[in-house]
């Protein structure tokens, strides 16, 4: 009968395997730590960096004479303007057109195509309805919760800042809830056709699981003067 193993020699191969799997653990810890990284910080530094480009494109049209307000006004491929929320973020948000995840990874906001067509700010009715991402890839919605009732929401043209109100906030959604988009969003409270704003984005924080909804009324129109600092106040 062979004489079983020392118990030293057990042990030392015991040793061994739980050394092999803990260095595997730390490997992957690293790698989903670097991931992390990756995900919330560094697509945020390159979606800027691109909206960059892209918001001084628009500028240069604009400088052209091109743009909504001016000679060749439907000139959007670039971008249609600038959202400016001040309780939200101190950025000038470029909107595009488009809300595929391949278009909002550029640092941007886009108008929706699908599944409902969104008005544009300067038709004289309908809901202009944007969607942004809430974390990573530029994450301009980020502090969408920021947001009180009572807010303006500015949008920027190259001759006209269109000043919304915020009148109503839905903090959690169904993502397939696409009645929140509608031309006149009755699940805001609103029953009359006007000339709407709304901002979507994901919620809870890290996830997309659902809707955070925002909706917002538009109060007036200026004309934009040679400083372009965009209006703060409502009235």
């Amino acid at each position: 009968m062979p004489e079983p193993a020392p118990v030293s020699r057990t042990r030392g191969r015991v040793a061994v395997v739980v050394g092999v799997v803990g260095e595997l653990l730390i490997t992957a810890g690293l790698v989903l730590a670097l991931f992390v990284v990756y995900s919330l910080w560094w697509t945020n530094v390159v979606a800027n960096r691109e909206a960059d480009r892209k918001s001084e494109r628009v500028r240069d049209h604009w400088a052209a004479g091109r743009g909504p307000d001016g000679p060749g006004a439907r000139d959007l491929k670039d971008g249609i303007g600038f959202l400016h929320v001040p309780s939200m973020t101190d950025d000038d948000v470029l909107v595009t057109k488009g809300t595929e995840t391949k278009e909002l990874n550029h640092g941007i906001a886009g108008y929706y195509t699908e599944p409902v067509r969104s008005a544009l700010p300067w038709d004289q009715s309908g809901n202009f309805a944007l969607a942004a991402h809430r974390d990573g890839h530029g994450a301009k919605f980020h502090d969408i919760d920021r947001i009180d009732e009572g807010d303006p929401v500015v949008f920027e043209t190259k001759n006209t800042w269109y000043v919304y109100e915020v009148y109503a906030i839905l903090p959690k959604t169904s993502k397939y809830n696409v009645d929140v988009l509608d031309a006149v969003p009755k699940e805001s409270g609103r029953k009359d056709a006007g000339r709407y704003v709304t901002l979507t984005t994901c919620t809870p924080v890290f996830t997309s699981e659902h809707r955070y909804v925002v909706w917002g009324e538009l109060v007036r129109t200026e004309d934009v003067d040679e400083d372009r600092t965009p209006p703060r106040e409502l009235r």
